[in-house]
């Protein structure tokens, strides 16, 4: 899903000159953090509509949790160019907003530039909706779900609205669909049901694949000769029966439903509203950023979001390092100049330069979490360069690991990286560990690290069941399904393996019980 930002220093100037003279307001709910350099009106705006929107998800879709303890955060460029740089480093790629989930967190990128849209609702909300469906999708569904679903989920709640009164419609046209839908050569459900939207060549076949994603979910949502055939097809799809017989089964003909399809975009559509308005959130706090985390803003953004080149790399972290002597009390400031440092190779990372940025960043605030986790990684990989890997040795580079969970416990990053200290110690991780883990896959589900790691710590406890069921649910992902593949196949040899060595003791069991053993 996220392409990568070129041309080196070239990077750093055209980021920050979109917002040399700008002011980045940060604006916080229940269940998120959000950055732009709009006003203040339009932030609360943006805020109030989301936090509805998730309201809206949570009862729409039964989960019961209100609020993140671990929130999302989002970042409101100017324009869709300015999205479109950041993610590809061309201002005229065809990206209008892109949800990320990285080891440092999950986060999401949208613009404000509406673009005098006039029929539905705004660009700007849509591809925000789009992009936090995505995210609500991964965190509270994470049963094994086609591409398909996943691109249709998103686009079909893209669109919800709220009406004068405040109640929610959902099902509503996305009409920036609607030219890929009527004047391009469409893609079978055949085909739909089974490709892999990364595959696609041409700007033009993806908008055909979301806008057919998008069509056949709403018909099977809102059909009533259809009703109950999606969530068929998705039991079928988890119990590991292959797609296209899934299909058949949930579906019937597949040719028909092509057909159905066709004629269901040629009617009008429905859409479905709230029984009670969705109340505007009480609590949403806007706060202008001091001048060190403003500056901050736009290279934060440039290192989390990878470059793929070392020269880019380097060149973000050039920008860092000059950043945080300018503004030498800042421990975010030291901080991000030592994480930029730190995911260069390593065979031209300073790792002196790392520790001394985080002293630096330590000795202005002792508690900053990633400060901590960075320089117990940081002590731990010194450790491995050493081959020590005495218990006492281990114990003092997993304190400031500690303090970090003390000081955040739910950040999920420090649970992670503690119970991989003991991997990386070669010791079997403790069941407190182990737990920590399951925490941190609890509170950031969307973590293709925390979810791999989660499945081996289960498969190591005999779960294979559970262990498989977290790799299907990412094998399908367009975005991740590379990653989980190898995954999913290693647990059901891993599974394989177990189950015939049982088999061979219960045989030798039976041998020895009936007088035949030697």
């Amino acid at each position: 899903m996220i392409r990568y930002l070129a041309a080196g220093a070239a990077i750093v100037a055209a980021l920050t000159a979109t917002i040399a003279d700008a002011r980045w307001l940060r604006a916080e709910t229940e269940s998120f953090i959000i950055y732009s350099e709009g006003s203040d009106k339009s932030l609360r705006d943006f805020a109030s509509k989301l936090q509805r929107f998730d309201v809206a998800l949570r009862l729409l879709l039964n989960v019961k949790e209100q609020g993140e303890p671990n929130r999302l955060p989002i970042y409101l460029l100017a324009s869709t160019g300015d999205v479109a740089k950041l993610h590809s480093g061309s201002r005229d790629a065809s990206v209008v907003g892109f949800y990320r989930t990285a080891r440092d967190g999950s986060f999401a990128v949208s613009h404000r530039d509406n673009g005098g849209s006039t029929r539905g609702t705004s660009p700007s909300q849509e591809t925000l909706f789009h992009e936090y469906a995505h995210h609500f999708m991964k965190r509270y569904r994470t049963g094994a779900f086609p591409a398909w679903i996943i691109e249709g989920f998103a686009e079909y709640y893209s669109t919800v609205d709220f009406d004068k009164n405040g109640k929610a419609l959902i099902g509503k046209p996305a009409y920036g669909r609607g030219y890929g839908l009527v004047q391009l050569p469409q893609i079978p459900v055949a085909a739909l049901i089974t490709t892999d939207p990364q595959s696609l060549k041409t700007v033009g076949q993806v908008d055909v694949y979301y806008g057919r994603a998008w069509l056949l979910i709403h018909m099977l949502f809102h059909d009533p000769a259809r009703d109950g055939q999606l969530g068929t097809y998705i039991r079928a799809i988890n119990m590991g029966v292959e797609p296209t017989q899934a299909a058949r089964t949930a579906f019937g003909d597949i040719a028909k439903l092509d057909k159905d399809l066709t004629v269901y975009l040629k009617r009008p559509l429905s859409y479905r509203m709230t029984n009670d308005p969705i109340p505007v959130p009480a609590q949403i706090t806007v706060s202008v950023l001091p001048p060190a985390e403003d500056a901050l803003i736009p290279l934060r953004l440039a290192r989390m979001n990878g470059p793929a080149r070392d020269d880019d790399a380097k060149a973000i972290r050039d920008s860092l390092r000059t950043l945080a002597a300018t503004h030498a009390d800042s421990a975010s400031a030291w901080f991000e100049y030592a994480a930029a440092e730190w995911g260069l190779d390593e065979d031209v990372r300073n790792l002196p330069a790392v520790r001394s940025a985080l002293d630096r960043a330590l000795a202005i605030k002792p508690d900053h979490v990633r400060a901590n986790v960075l320089l117990g990684e940081w002590m731990m990989h010194d450790l491995d360069e050493k081959d020590d890997f005495e218990d006492a040795s281990w114990v003092r580079a997993r304190a400031p690991v500690e303090l970090a969970i003390k000081t955040d416990p739910n950040d999920p990053l420090p649970l992670y990286v503690y119970y991989q200290s003991f991997s990386e110690q070669r010791e079997m991780a403790p069941t407190a560990a182990i737990d920590g883990l399951e925490k941190a896959f609890r509170l950031s589900p969307e973590n293709i690290q925390f979810r791999v790691a989660y499945a081996l710590a289960l498969a190591n406890r005999g779960q294979f069941g559970s262990a498989i069921q977290l790799a299907q649910s990412i094998a399908f992902d367009p975005h991740m399904g590379a990653q989980a593949r190898p995954l999913l196949n290693q647990l059901l040899r891993l599974r394989a393996e177990s189950t015939g060595l049982r088999e061979e003791a219960i045989e030798a069991e039976d041998e020895v019980g009936n007088g035949t053993g030697e």
